[in-house]
């Protein structure tokens, strides 16, 4: 069976971890890439809003619905950047994009498994303190993207969720503890023949 790497994209650079991404999937690992609206650019969100801006700007005479489709929401963003750095036309290339799934947020299904973090990809580690940076999710929503808010709530509701839950199993916890340390007392008293 092949790998499954499951990334937390918060923190992250978008081209570090882009080009490792596209790395492992040429070796055939599957990936799965998360909360891509956290992923961090190095530069002003003003020079990346333009850089994006000028994309659309451009016209030809052809067909727009023929192409190239230039996406919005975050997930699309980063997905285009993986496989601009992956021989896509080619059979290797469509396999091991075939491997990689990006979302906003978390999905469900993701909620209670481990996430990855990939120490040479994570900003505070790669640029100098002081330097300038924006969220692509910043970025998606002044291009044009409007899934922010719905985004922003369903994490909001998963991080409170999640802290009710952990409050439960600490609870747990501490009673088993306090059981554990009643009957070791009663334990010491006992007196084998």
């Amino acid at each position: 069976m092949k790998n499954l790497y499951i990334i937390d994209g918060k923190g992250h650079l978008m081209g570090r971890l882009a080009s490792i991404c596209a790395k492992y999937l040429l070796n055939g690992t599957k990936i799965v890439v998360l909360s891509c609206e956290k992923i961090e650019i190095s530069g002003k969100l003003i020079k990346n809003k333009l850089k994006y801006l000028s994309l659309y700007k451009k016209r030809t005479s052809t067909n727009p619905r023929r192409g190239p489709f230039h996406f919005k929401s975050p997930s699309q963003i980063f997905w285009k950047v993986i496989r601009g750095m992956l021989p896509h036309k080619t059979k290797r290339g469509s396999s091991a994009l075939a491997n990689l799934k990006v979302y906003e947020g978390v999905p469900p299904s993701y909620i209670n498994i481990k996430k990855l973090v990939v120490p040479i990809a994570l900003r505070i580690l790669r640029l100098s303190p002081g330097r300038n940076y924006s969220k692509l999710g910043d970025i998606s929503s002044e291009i044009g993207w409007t899934k922010k808010n719905l985004i922003e709530q369903l994490n909001d509701s998963r991080k409170i969720k999640n802290k009710l839950y952990y409050i439960e199993k600490t609870n747990k916890i501490n009673k088993q503890i306090l059981k554990s340390t009643k009957n070791r007392d009663l334990n010491l008293f006992y007196i084998k023949n």
